[in-house]
């Protein structure tokens, strides 16, 4: 998208767009051949589904500071990476006990439990080896800028961010909320 005002054709066409490429690369990069049937339950959980809101943000933030979209489609796919982890660990009986996510059976209903726990394990694994690439690979980053992105993403889904604030969340229940409070959740 360009500078100036945007209509929402153009911005539509922009989402479509977008939303495509990162679905392209989760698809590349998310294994089907993980063992034991892990890969096809990590893609069952992160493919054909959601808004990608998250990439969305990411690839828009790179187009604003006129980035590099490939070291920025990497960071996208991670963030999307983590959040879906997040979603399957989330859905499982231990914590939200969801059975539909997306109109479909979530991942510990379509493959077990076990499989949906190990499954959210490799896809937050893989949202830092998709950010670290071979200086070969196509979007590889400078080795500093991977660190800190690793370091950033570490941070954000960690006991400081989004484990946190579902470690609060699980704390809460039945219990009424200050505005601090649900601030540090959030």
């Amino acid at each position: 998208m360009g500078r100036g005002r945007v209509t929402s054709v153009e911005f539509d066409a922009w989402t479509l767009r977008e939303q495509g490429l990162v679905e392209s690369a989760l698809e590349r990069w998310v294994p089907v051949d993980a063992p034991a049937g892990l890969g096809q339950a990590m893609r069952y959980g992160v493919l054909d589904g959601g808004k990608r809101l998250r990439p969305l943000l990411v690839l828009a933030a790179c187009d604003v500071v006129r980035g590099t979209r490939a070291g920025a489609l990497r960071a996208a796919v991670a963030v999307e990476l983590i959040h879906a982890y997040s979603l399957m660990h989330d859905d499982m009986p231990c914590m939200d006990n969801d059975v539909l996510r997306r109109g479909k059976p979530t991942v510990h209903v379509q493959f077990g439990q076990a499989q949906a726990m190990l499954a959210g394990d490799a896809m937050q694994a893989l949202a830092f080896e998709v950010l670290t690439p071979d200086e070969a690979e196509d979007g590889a980053l400078a080795p500093a800028l991977q660190a800190r992105l690793c370091a950033l993403l570490a941070r954000s889904a960690g006991h400081a961010g989004m484990a946190g604030g579902q470690a609060i969340d699980l704390a809460s229940i039945g219990m009424a909320l200050g505005e601090s409070q649900l601030r540090d959740m959030h």
